[in-house]
């Protein structure tokens, strides 16, 4: 029901778009009527119109040209300098990029990762006794078996942002998802379990040498404490060899090799580091099957190789540990193959 009772005017002055190297001042005296109706929430409305919703402070032409300058490369602080404020410069530039942007279209293999938004930032719990950190997260989605890349992206990382943004698609565009590929994350795994039950969800490649990784400095920082009671020092091999030892074996030189294979063969009397390493190995080289087409022949000796406790043939050390080399001089092959597809240690050019 429209209404005619006029409650109040008001003049407002939003900033408009410059007329050349002069201020363009705008005045729009509004009107503001009120509901007669009882059961009206909202007792009054203010007039507004596409060019100045209301709350607005700028016109939707200055917000245009803006988000204009910013698409063209020019720095957001640049962009709007004199005409309105970074927050706002920025809305404008993704309200445009927005409505440019197609839908997606329906994708077989779905990615679903977070980006931290931002350096971290610390603040006084409530009651003032230690500090909370606060970070922001934005949920990204990308297509992993095409050509679309990135196709969108959601404010944190919930489950219902997830789930949400998944639901807008329609549920056409959720029954095309045979594949789901997330970190291991429970908060996602929750979310997808939820929006797609029909997708088989899988962890990405990424994460799982990462926690591989993780899983080896473990190990090297819990061999260092119970070899030495303390932290690693660069006089110990096993510190100094930190990165190489995340570093992947292809990444190697065969000297560099070498002199880390035999110096945490003299280093570490269990072989635990590098036993860690190989698995390591393993696990990456069982997950590039993918890239070679995931031949199940492949796969089975892969997953054979990587799981613990495998005998190698041949071995006289069948819980997988890496044979010791002689301390001192010139190194000799080791005198068993280690269950391990990288080759024994050659013996240096020189030390």
């Amino acid at each position: 029901m429209l209404s005619s009772s006029v409650r109040q005017r008001r003049t407002t002055r939003p900033r408009d778009l410059p007329y050349g190297e002069a201020p363009l001042a705008v005045r729009w005296h509004k009107v503001q009527y009120a509901c007669r109706e009882t059961a009206c929430v909202r007792r009054a409305f203010t007039e507004q119109i596409p060019e100045v919703p209301a709350g607005a402070r700028v016109t939707g032409r200055l917000r245009r040209h803006v988000a204009g300058r910013v698409a063209d490369g020019l720095p957001v602080s640049t962009a709007c300098a004199g005409v309105m404020g970074w927050p706002t410069a920025h809305a404008a530039f993704v309200a445009a990029v927005t409505a440019q942007l197609p839908d997606p279209e329906p994708v077989a293999v779905l990615g679903i990762d977070e980006t931290r938004r931002g350096k971290p930032r610390w603040t006084r719990t409530e009651d003032g006794q230690g500090w909370v950190k606060l970070e922001t997260f934005e949920t990204n989605f990308v297509d992993l078996a095409g050509a679309q890349g990135l196709l969108g992206q959601a404010s944190g990382r919930t489950k219902a942002n997830v789930v949400a943004w998944l639901d807008e698609r329609g549920q056409a565009w959720k029954d095309a998802v045979a594949v789901v590929a997330i970190d291991p994350c429970a908060t996602y795994r929750a979310a997808v379990a939820e929006a797609l039950p029909h997708a088989r969800i899988v962890a990405d490649h990424f994460h799982l040498v990462r926690l591989a990784n993780q899983a080896l400095t473990d190990v090297r920082r819990g061999v260092t404490w119970d070899l030495h009671g303390r932290r690693g020092r660069a006089s110990d091999p096993a510190w100094a060899r930190r990165r190489r030892l995340l570093r992947g074996y292809e990444r190697l030189t065969p000297e560099q090799f070498t002199r880390m294979w035999n110096d945490l063969v003299d280093a570490d009397p269990t072989s635990k580091i590098l036993t860690a390493w190989i698995a390591k190995e393993e696990l990456r080289r069982l997950l590039a099957c993918a890239r070679r087409g995931g031949h199940r022949h492949e796969i089975s000796t892969r997953l054979h190789r990587f799981t613990p406790g495998a005998p190698t043939p041949g071995c006289p050390n069948s819980n997988g540990s890496p044979a010791r080399s002689r301390p001192g001089g010139p190194r000799s092959k080791a005198s068993c193959r280690p269950a391990s597809p990288t080759p024994a240690p050659r013996p240096p050019t020189g030390r």
